[in-house]
């Protein structure tokens, strides 16, 4: 997906989780992140925009911890604070030249990795919202396998927040296929000694798991499990290497 359109993903994403923490109210428990509360997820979501601006405006790394974020006193304003932060990080980011350099912590060093991950984190955390109403729209197909592509080219990088994952994207060659029944996507995990090689190829593995791309993103995400999801061979694979999931 282009620049462009993964910031009206942003745009559309974030408007859709403000719609249900207004519906819900700020201490609504929020049943896909059960530590969360509404207002807790609101204030992630809308804290973790506002250091991509930091980053946007610089290029270079921002400190969290110097960040001005203006949160009000009151939970049941989060919505509002967090609808603006969203319109001020797309607007920034639609005047960046997605090629800029630009850090990041994943694999691409450029302005795009951050249009691309705050479209999949905001979408994701979208579901999270919806979940405490009870009913959640799945993500979009086109937005899901760019989702799985995604999180699979930052496997790696992505585990310095989660230490002990990096010890499941290591094995003894055993494979991991993916398929999406809803659009084009395949993946083939291998996890080998010094860690995971990961391929977009039609391929058997050792473990398949098929199903649409929202569920197969969710899952990767640490958001559902495989009920509901096809499953051929081992699932013992899957289960060594759950840790991967946490992110």
């Amino acid at each position: 997906m282009d620049h462009t359109t993964l910031i009206d993903v942003i745009a559309d994403e974030a408007n859709a989780l403000a719609t249900a923490a207004r519906a819900t109210g700020p201490d609504a428990p929020v049943p896909a992140t059960p530590e969360w509360s509404m207002a807790k997820l609101v204030k992630h979501t809308g804290t973790t925009h506002r250091w991509v601006l930091a980053i946007a405006a610089s290029h270079e790394f921002a400190n969290p911890g110097d960040l001005d974020l203006g949160l009000p006193d009151d939970p049941a304003s989060y919505p509002d604070w967090f609808e603006a932060g969203a319109a001020t990080l797309t607007s920034a980011l639609s005047d960046i030249d997605p090629l800029a350099d630009m850090w990041s912590w994943g694999v691409d060093q450029h302005a795009r990795f951050w249009s691309r991950r705050m479209a999949h984190e905001t979408a994701v955390h979208r579901w999270d919202a919806q979940s405490a109403l009870g009913t959640q729209d799945a993500l979009r197909a086109d937005v899901a396998i760019d989702g799985i592509d995604e999180r699979l080219e930052n496997l790696t990088p992505s585990m310095k927040f989660n230490p002990a994952g990096a010890e499941a994207l290591c094995g003894t060659g055993e494979t991991v296929h993916f398929h999406a029944t809803d659009a084009e996507g395949e993946w083939l995990l291998r996890f080998e000694p010094n860690g995971v090689v990961v391929s977009r190829e039609h391929a058997k593995g050792d473990v398949a798991v098929r199903g649409p791309a929202s569920d197969l993103l969710l899952y990767l995400n640490g958001r559902r499990e495989l009920e509901g999801l096809e499953v051929f061979g081992d699932p013992g694979v899957l289960d060594a290497h759950a840790a991967m999931r946490s992110f």
